[in-house]
């Protein structure tokens, strides 16, 4: 009897919203139809420059990143609300997928070695990408290709990770910064999230190594060989990775979102410096997921600051980087509060 009671309130709410769709639209807190166009215009140009291939090129002076740039385009579609199954833009997803996995190399390494200097950039990312369209499913034949590239991605972050805990631009270097370390924590974390086996101690030193290179003034530093003052963008992005690793109440999370809190320019409506989308990337996560309040305070700046600075054919210029960098990391921030991504769930 309740069930046929609960079945008919939601067919008659259906049909309300049915008849009433120009009168009520039901959106996350803080998005608006204006950042709805923005984002549809932004998901048409990611998907018009996407190669027959499925890949994506960064397009910007630091290289062409196909591996890098097609996981973070790839993981952009999937914040929509696409699947390789489900969505507008599922043909896309597929062809993104196919193309990220004819990456794998033997070793266990995800990345178009020819094209991609700094390598362990691009596997991490590709893990995050990978781990996500996993949980959320496709094909079978597919579905038993990313289990076993995964498996083998998962052995290699392990295998190189740095006697400090730490990982650089490539594999077995036994060196260490904090950028490269981000990704594969976050990678990690989207493979475990997925059901994938993740070493407990290779994470465990990851953040102890995230923890030694902790300032004085809750900052991080680039890197603990280096030291040297705080950086932003990369406090930013260790807060963001320890709250992926559910450490939420860890001191040096504690100290660095204050850091963030103290330093950032919360009422700027611009994007600017030389790693303006880098660390809005990671900003964005660490003020989601710290406190409601704190997202309150941020994202209604960024998300106007998005959309001004929005190029006429829906990119954004990516710092440096290029714009399919640019506009995947804008999609990303605006989508947050869709919560479709679960490695971006609160």
């Amino acid at each position: 009897m309740l069930l046929k009671i609960s079945l008919t309130i939601v067919i008659c709410f259906n049909c309300f919203l049915l008849c009433h769709g120009d009168e009520i639209q039901l959106r996350p807190k803080f998005i608006t139809k204006e950042v709805e166009t923005t984002i549809d215009k932004a998901l048409a140009y990611l998907v018009k420059n996407q190669a027959r291939s499925g890949l994506w090129y960064a397009n910007g002076r630091s290289g062409g990143y196909p591996c890098a740039m097609t996981s973070l385009a790839g993981l952009a579609l999937l914040a929509s609300g696409n699947t390789p199954l489900e969505g507008k833009y599922a043909i896309n997803v597929q062809r993104a997928v196919q193309y990220v996995l004819s990456c794998t190399n033997e070793s266990g390494l995800i990345s178009n070695m020819s094209q991609e200097q700094r390598s362990m950039y691009g596997h991490g990312f590709a893990m995050m990408f990978l781990g996500q369209v996993y949980g959320m499913g496709t094909d079978d034949a597919t579905q038993r290709r990313i289990r076993k590239v995964l498996k083998k991605a998962i052995k290699l972050t392990a295998k190189s990770q740095s006697s400090e805990g730490g990982w650089l631009y490539e594999p077995d270097s036994n060196g260490d910064e904090g950028s490269v370390t981000i990704t594969q924590i976050q990678g990690l974390r989207s493979c475990r999230n997925a059901g994938f086996k993740v070493p407990k101690k290779v994470i465990t030193r990851a953040c102890e190594y995230i923890s030694k290179c902790s300032n004085s003034d809750g900052g991080i530093a680039y890197s603990l060989g280096s030291r040297g003052a705080s950086r932003p963008a990369i406090t930013a992005a260790a807060v963001a990775t320890l709250y992926n690793a559910g450490k939420y109440d860890n001191k040096v999370a504690v100290k660095a979102l204050d850091f963030l809190l103290k330093t950032h320019n919360f009422d700027s409506k611009r994007l600017k410096g030389g790693h303006a989308f880098y660390m809005m990337m990671y900003l964005s996560q660490a003020m989601y997921f710290s406190h409601k309040k704190n997202w309150a305070r941020y994202f209604p700046n960024i998300r106007d600051a998005l959309v001004k600075a929005q190029n006429t054919e829906g990119s954004w210029n990516g710092d440096y980087v290029g714009r399919v960098y640019g506009t995947s990391i804008g999609l990303l921030v605006l989508q947050l509060p869709y919560s479709y991504l679960p490695l971006f769930q609160r």
